[in-house]
């Protein structure tokens, strides 16, 4: 008997690559899976699970002319291959399929919202956005919310209704992979000293898109002010630097800068605590994987990241943009050990209960077995 065929359209790869690998392991016993994304070197094919890969030219950031030739592209090879399924996953990436997809009759359309652009934005931009949001919903035969909380929002804001969206499991788009993301004395010990870390030094680490929204201001002003009253501590920042930070902190002997990595279990255990004082944030997966790691953790408290910690409990929050109540919670946690500790722990157990990877994607391969039985 045939598989039915289901087609995940993303803008980069390293999308796929970071969030959809073992919901493809899991559902390609079931169904034929074929991923569509700006393919741009060798690397970028090497996804696993996949059975078919298709090249189309789709960019995150608006440009109208490659936006349009994007569009016509996916309509083309939607139709000529009759999906029964077409899954989206990035804000570019989901108007665009979905838009398409609907042109080309796809009997099931599904998108996956993991956070809204527009949240910080303001004035027309803002209302524009909403717009872009709500004619992808329009399109869409099924919505999918990566967390309780963005799930409200999205509500309140008018840009879903209840019965049309749902989350799968308890949420986050992926889950943790419990033994990827298990804390090690041996690799700390390593990875320290790769970096340079002496092992009574003290290592806030951040790891995401280094940019204004995700609170980098903050964490290195707060950093610095920590750093000029306990000189042990150093800040770890991973990720893609979107915004020329690193030519502001390069002289910052304290601060270290990695940039991306597709290892993530490895670098985060140089760290005693976790920040993301991001102003905008869907679901916070970084911080599940931090917990994992048994991380305390120290966030912003915009809706987004809600459900990511226990407040008090596995991590603290800080109010949203406030660099003064980040630095506070940064020093406390830095000058309370057991508390550190308790709170690692307690971060394990909170994810292994909720938000295992095996438990999220056995939610995607019921949604799937349901809508294409």
């Amino acid at each position: 008997m045939n598989k039915k065929r289901i087609a995940f359209i993303v803008s980069a790869p390293i999308t796929a690559k970071a969030f959809l690998i073992n919901h493809f392991k899991v559902l390609s016993n079931y169904f034929d899976i074929t991923l569509i994304a700006n393919f741009e070197t060798e690397n970028d094919f090497e996804i696993p699970y996949v059975l078919e890969k298709k090249k189309i030219e789709i960019y995150r950031k608006i440009n109208i002319s490659k936006d349009i030739s994007a569009l016509l592209d996916l309509y083309k090879y939607l139709k000529r291959e009759n999906f029964d399924a077409i899954h989206t996953v990035t804000p570019k990436a989901g108007l665009l399929g979905i838009i398409s997809a609907r042109l080309a009759r796809a009997p099931i359309r599904i998108h996956i919202f993991t956070g809204q652009v527009w949240h910080t934005s303001k004035g027309i931009k803002k209302f524009f956005l909403k717009i872009l949001d709500k004619i992808l919903v329009f399109f869409a035969t099924e919505i999918v919310i990566d967390g309780y909380p963005q799930k409200k929002f999205l509500e309140q804001n008018g840009i879903v209704k209840n019965y049309k969206s749902q989350v799968l499991g308890k949420g986050s788009i992926s889950g943790v992979d419990l033994d990827r993301f298990k804390k090690s004395i041996i690799i700390r010990s390593e990875i320290r000293k790769k970096l340079g870390i002496d092992d009574n030094e003290f290592v806030f680490c951040f790891l995401g898109r280094l940019n204004f929204d995700k609170g980098i201001d903050e964490l290195i002003k707060s950093f610095k002010n920590i750093n000029n009253k306990f000189n042990e501590t150093k800040l770890l920042l991973i990720g893609f630097d979107e915004e020329n930070y690193v030519e502001k902190i390069h002289e910052n002997k304290n601060i270290i800068f990695t940039g991306p990595t597709n290892q993530p279990e490895i670098l985060l255990q140089a760290g005693d605590v976790f920040c993301l004082p991001s102003h905008r944030e869907a679901f916070g997966l970084s911080v599940l994987e931090a917990s994992s790691l048994e991380i305390p953790i120290i966030c912003s408290d915009t809706y987004g990241l809600s459900d990511s910690i226990i407040d008090g409990i596995t991590g603290v929050h800080h109010k949203v943009g406030d660099q003064l109540d980040l630095e506070e919670k940064m020093q406390f946690i830095y000058k309370n050990k057991e508390v550190r500790e308790k709170m690692g722990k307690e971060g394990r157990k909170y994810v292994v209960e909720n938000f295992s990877s095996a438990e999220i994607s056995d939610a995607w391969l019921n949604f799937y077995l349901k809508i294409l039985k």
